[in-house]
């Protein structure tokens, strides 16, 4: 019995070594295969959105506080010359090619109580009738307070009150991988809401200038970057941040096809109540200028000029008696803060600058020869004052000169009263596409027999738009639409 005991407790302590040693000498790659075969079949998407401490945020506050503050802005273009087609449809067929209108929508965001609104300029420039509807279906017709293309800003206004205007964030705080949520109306498809994460801050796409079509205009873009989907209808909806605030305006995507491809663009909320709020107060925006030629510093750039700074803005020239020749500023510096906010690239001096009127003063921190240097400069206006400009009169944007046609003039169109552009400046006029000698006979379908009641029917241009017909000399019929 003895031995039997003997032999059992032997063969227990042996098992037990064993196994001990089997575990010291199996290699780690089997516990970890171990692991992996009771991990949960469904693992954690690694794209659900988290905060700081780790949990899942959830975007239902953010988009219930912005959908009663996004509108679906729906246009009507009838206004334009007629095509050469369209005049041989005339010709044969009555006016019926006055009547052809072009329809266009897009997405704005309420900012006001008693309803101000906000969207691009590119989505309701030229319209002949803005019809705003608002989340509930409410449907209203907005009028121009006044628009921004060097921005592609607009600011709306309907006859309402007791309205969800959006709570406004800064746009200066969100930083590059936050989460945002873009809210509007792509495709006609009301009150849609997508997310992504902030892609890059202060982008440039040159989209101001190549939309111009013409124009004198000083641009300012510094784009918020975002892969949030944005499609056409979403220009002029909102970008908000988790906690539904606004930080941005909708305005463009990147795109080969015209829809979405995987990048959207909008301008900064900062930059947009600059905008709105001089509109609104004084019918124009008041933009400040520093007055240098710029470029942006790269390796490239700073071995040329012999600096070891490769991020900033370079100054390549002066505005003779300008704002920054005034302050000391000389060609070869390179500008790094605007007011303490850092300046790593052209499209950021433009966002700091634009945010200020002219007479402000603003602090220039610059690197010369190897040191720094402070400057004080008083912005000024385009014209190259410090006050505020005045919004131009009828005459100043008309740039033409009228009278009334002869009656023999009269009498070969066939006509009895008009009014003739004598001759055409740059314009308004010109813009459109008006030349000399065209004889005006109705603006929106009111007969015009007076250069007085011209201008007075003109003037409405400044606020909602107006269709221009008449003749020309040699007996053509055109229409014209014309916004301010």
């Amino acid at each position: 019995m003895k031995t039997i005991v003997k032999t059992i407790s032997i063969a227990f302590l042996g098992g037990a070594i064993a196994l001990g040693g089997y575990s010291l000498l199996t290699p780690d790659k089997e516990i970890i295969i171990q692991q992996k075969q009771e991990s949960p079949i469904f693992a954690q998407p690694v794209n659900v959105p988290t905060n700081a401490a780790g949990s899942v945020l959830d975007f239902k506050h953010a988009a219930n506080q912005s959908l009663n503050s996004v509108v679906h802005i729906n246009t009507e273009t009838k206004r334009r010359q007629l095509s050469q087609e369209e005049q041989l449809f005339e010709l044969f067929y009555g006016n019926g090619g006055a009547n052809r209108s072009q329809r266009g929508s897009g997405s704005g965001v309420i900012i006001s109580e008693d309803g101000y609104i906000v969207t691009n300029n590119h989505v309701v420039e030229k319209a002949d009738i803005i019809q705003v509807v608002l989340n509930d279906n409410r449907e209203y017709t907005a009028k121009v307070i006044g628009t921004d293309p060097s921005t592609d800003m607009a600011v709306l206004k309907i006859e309402e009150t007791n309205l969800s205007p959006i709570a406004i964030g800064n746009s200066d705080e969100i930083q590059v991988g936050e989460w945002v949520l873009a809210v509007g109306n792509p495709f006609n498809l009301t009150s849609t809401v997508t997310a992504g994460i902030v892609s890059a801050k202060g982008r440039s796409i040159n989209i101001m200038q190549r939309n111009s079509n013409g124009k004198q205009i000083f641009p300012i873009e510094s784009f918020i970057q975002t892969d949030a989907a944005v499609n056409p209808g979403n220009s002029g909806g909102a970008l908000v941040n988790s906690k539904g605030e606004l930080v941005g305006i909708n305005t463009a995507i990147a795109s080969q096809t015209g829809s979405y491809s995987g990048y959207s663009f909008a301008v900064p909320v900062n930059i947009m109540k600059k905008v709105t709020t001089d509109m609104i107060k004084y019918g124009i925006v008041q933009r400040a200028f520093i007055g240098v030629g710029i470029q942006e510093m790269n390796q490239n750039l700073a071995n040329e000029i012999g600096s070891k700074i490769t991020e900033g803005v370079f100054v390549n020239g002066l505005s003779e008696g300008g704002a920054a020749e005034s302050a000391g500023i000389k060609k070869g510096d390179v500008i790094t803060k605007i007011n303490s906010t850092a300046i790593k690239s052209v499209p950021q001096l433009q966002e700091q600058v634009g945010r200020y009127n002219p007479g402000d003063k603003v602090t220039v921190e610059l690197i010369r020869n190897g040191k720094e240097k402070t400057a004080v400069v008083t912005l000024r206006n385009y014209e190259g004052t410090t006050g505020l400009v005045k919004k131009p009169k009828i005459e100043t944007l008309l740039s033409a000169s009228f009278s009334i046609p002869s009656e023999k003039e009269l009498k070969a169109l066939k006509i009895t009263k008009g009014v003739k552009v004598k001759e055409v400046g740059k314009g308004k006029l010109k813009e459109i596409g008006i030349n000399s000698g065209f004889i005006i006979t109705k603006i929106d379908k009111q007969p015009i027999s007076s250069v007085k009641e011209l201008k007075k029917q003109l003037k409405k241009a400044e606020s909602e738009g107006v269709l221009i017909e008449g003749y020309y000399p040699n007996g053509m019929k055109a229409y014209y639409g014309m916004g301010m």
